[in-house]
């Protein structure tokens, strides 16, 4: 249930209303400020609220019930966009294009800063790079675990660029306490035990849409980090399984405007998962922008020939220079806050 407030109600009577409706009702109360109203998003059962006496109320506005299951992730609940803004001051979701970049995988101290710097320079925000890596084969390369997280660490000391790297199980988190933005993949978007422990930290998530997830699915999934009391979180589109082969993933461009109509959390595309082949990262990308992506994430390796993970999807650094310029330029020509 929504309930919007007068302009004139002070904080004295929205604490008092607020108090009365959780005696009253077997709901929570959270209270949103925007720029034009303040908003009530009462959880709980709400089917116990006396709609009739909530209306009656002189700070009240409008009342009204809300049918979609996941309320923190909705729009309803929280008209303005939020803005999740990193240790360095970096933004994502305040109408820039936030550049995640860096390797599937750390594999060395040398590769990770020389990416690292590129990218930078080329205009990335953040730093991503895979330690702990699910891979389909259990033959293939499972990441430095550990070892690459410190690796991580030392080049964002080099560079200053926060890092994202992608966390496998709750029992990792004592290793991430020096990670800046925590990372839950596509196979792990509805492992709720790891989505609730998630929630009980204070740092930003990227969630990444599963597979064969339904949009409802994706924010269902933020419900649980959010339900925690972790707010932070930023919905990852990286495309979804269908009946096309010849793209590794079928990237849902639609996703993007949907899920910013829906929920006021940022949402990033992965134009390398989508579609596993590196040409067709530039273009995929381009289309996110345009589109209302709040940023992206890509895959950038000194040499995808020799990567040990997901080198054919892989930009070089001097790709990556290209698709930032173009990506840039298709900013500014839909008015985004570009630098």
């Amino acid at each position: 249930m929504i309930i919007v407030l007068k302009p004139k109600c002070t904080h004295d009577q929205l604490q008092k209303f607020s108090s009365d409706l959780e005696e009253r009702f077997p709901v929570k109360v959270n209270a949103w400020f925007g720029t034009q109203s303040t908003v009530l998003g009462l959880i709980g059962d709400t089917s116990a609220v006396d709609i009739d006496y909530v209306a009656a109320q002189d700070i009240v506005e409008s009342v009204k019930r809300v049918q979609e299951p996941y309320k923190k992730a909705n729009r309803k609940f929280h008209p303005d966009n939020t803005v999740i803004t990193l240790p360095g001051g970096q933004k994502i979701g305040d109408g820039g294009i936030t550049l995640i970049a860096g390797p599937c995988s750390v594999e060395s101290e040398a590769q990770i800063c020389e990416v690292a710097g590129r990218v930078k320079q080329a205009g990335a925000q953040v730093l991503r790079g895979g330690a702990f890596k699910p891979r389909t084969s259990p033959y293939a390369f499972q990441g430095l675990k550990a070892e690459g997280l410190e690796l991580l660490r030392e080049a964002r000391k080099k560079t200053g660029l926060p890092i994202v790297t992608e966390i496998m199980s709750a029992d990792h988190l004592p290793l991430f306490k020096d990670v800046d933005i925590i990372q839950v993949g596509a196979r792990n978007m509805q492992n709720f035990e790891l989505l609730k422990e998630l929630g009980k930290t204070d740092k930003p998530i990227l969630l990444k849409r599963g597979l064969s997830s339904t949009i409802e699915e994706l924010l269902m999934s933020a419900e649980y980090i959010m339900a925690g009391g972790n707010e932070k979180v930023i919905l990852c589109e990286r495309g979804i399984r269908t009946y096309e082969t010849f793209t590794r993933n079928t990237l849902d461009i639609s996703a993007v405007p949907i899920l910013k109509k829906l929920s006021h959390l940022p949402v990033i595309v992965d134009p390398s998962h989508a579609s596993g082949i590196s040409w067709l990262v530039e273009p995929l990308a381009m289309a996110a922008v345009a589109a209302g992506a709040d940023g992206l994430i890509i895959e950038v390796h000194n040499d995808p020939a020799r990567a040990l993970s997901d080198g054919a999807q892989s930009l070089t650094p001097d790709q990556f220079d290209q698709v930032a310029k173009r990506v840039f330029q298709i900013g500014k020509a839909f008015g985004r806050k570009v630098d």
